[in-house]
């Protein structure tokens, strides 16, 4: 199921002209659609009629022939007629939304996080320093050391010793492993606001970021309603919210076992949710209460926040709603887990991930 939200519609902010202008609405209108070209470009159509997007010299027909000539549509073999996007499209829109979320960030080649501390670690620096017991072998600049050992001993007799191997240093750098957890239950399109939307954008743009800034990173992406499974980063585009309760405890159950494979010392978890958890799986059958915070619900994911503590598994909770009650439940998550919390508009639900993946502050919730 997919639902819209409508505001009041400004014709002048509309692009006009060329395929650039349209490419960027065609673009945000794919985020909507959930990756439907079709609808997309139905969509466009609509708005050509009524606002003149395009002119005589260049048409809707001009633009989707230059969309499948740069390879951002192709033939949907399943809907004779009809089109698909791309591969080069799903990027394109990751990488749209980076830098509508984060502003246009540079390639940093290997970047990761880095830390102020030298010793083991993955780039070396220019520092150099003596040998010491329980320095690794690969620290050893043997160029270095053998021209130590020329100069102390001679080049006659050559001979080296402890003290004239030099030791390169390295700057320490943490890797992160990151699970986005994204609440695809049918509230977040209820009550007229499509909640869905900047969830994907927001893990678009992390997802790009990291593969772009933060290379030895790793994300994994989970989506729970009634229950909880993995997508990759190719599915997001597609992602739609269903008729779905809220599993909170599935999603935490899939998102440690996923990080309990990822051999990184430093382990994380993101959830973006509208709403309180109001369902659980017992055996083949659901256990559902939308109504108030059922306490059987509440304590079994409570649990599970704390076993993330045990674990050494922050949680980061972005709560896209403002019911007291609601946050109430969160707070209480929080200081279990004892992660973090945000309380965040969906304007600002990007700055706020990105902030917190970047600079890693701690923010107490009173």
């Amino acid at each position: 199921m997919r639902g819209h939200s409508f505001s009041q519609f400004i014709p002048n902010e509309l692009p006009k002209g060329g395929f650039e202008e349209l490419l960027k609405l065609f673009f945000e209108l794919l985020n909507y659609t959930a990756g439907d070209a079709n609808e997309a470009i139905a969509w466009m159509n609509e708005l050509d009629k009524q606002y003149k997007l395009t002119s005589d010299e260049y048409g809707m027909g001009d633009f989707i022939d230059d969309l499948k000539k740069k390879g951002y549509l192709g033939d949907d073999d399943q809907n004779p007629g009809g089109f698909k996007i791309t591969s080069k499209t799903e990027q394109t829109i990751r990488q749209s939304a980076l830098e509508e979320i984060f502003g246009k960030l540079k390639k940093s080649g290997k970047g990761n996080h880095n830390s102020n501390i030298s010793g083991l670690g993955e780039e070396k620096n220019a520092d150099r320093r003596e040998y010491q017991f329980g320095d690794s072998l690969d620290q050893i600049d043997m160029t270095a050391s053998i021209h130590n050992a020329q100069i102390n001993h001679g080049i006659g007799d050559f001979s080296m010793t402890e003290r004239d191997l030099e030791v390169e240093e390295k700057d320490y750098k943490t890797i992160t492993s990151t699970v986005l957890m994204i609440d695809i239950s049918h509230s977040m399109i209820l009550y007229g606001e499509d909640r869905i939307t900047p969830a994907k954008k927001v893990a678009m743009a992390l997802a790009e970021l990291i593969r772009t800034k933060y290379p030895k990173d790793t994300l994994d992406i989970v989506v729970f309603g009634n229950d909880a499974w993995p997508i990759t980063l190719k599915e997001l585009p597609y992602l739609q919210v269903g008729p779905y309760h809220t599993n909170t405890y599935a999603g935490l159950e899939l998102a440690v076992d996923l990080l309990r494979r990822r051999k990184t010392h430093n382990k994380q978890i993101f959830m973006i949710t509208d709403g309180k958890p109001t369902c659980l799986k017992e055996g083949t059958k659901y256990y559902k209460n939308s109504i108030g915070l059922d306490r059987k619900v509440v304590n079994k994911t409570l649990n599970m926040a704390a076993q993330c503590k045990r674990l050494g598994i922050p949680i980061t909770t972005f709560m896209i709603a403002r019911d007291p009650y609601l946050q109430q439940f969160v707070r209480q998550f929080t200081e279990t887990n004892g992660g973090k919390a945000f309380y965040s508009s969906l304007q600002g639900l990007g700055e706020y991930i990105f902030e917190d993946y970047i600079k890693n502050r701690r923010r107490t919730v009173r």
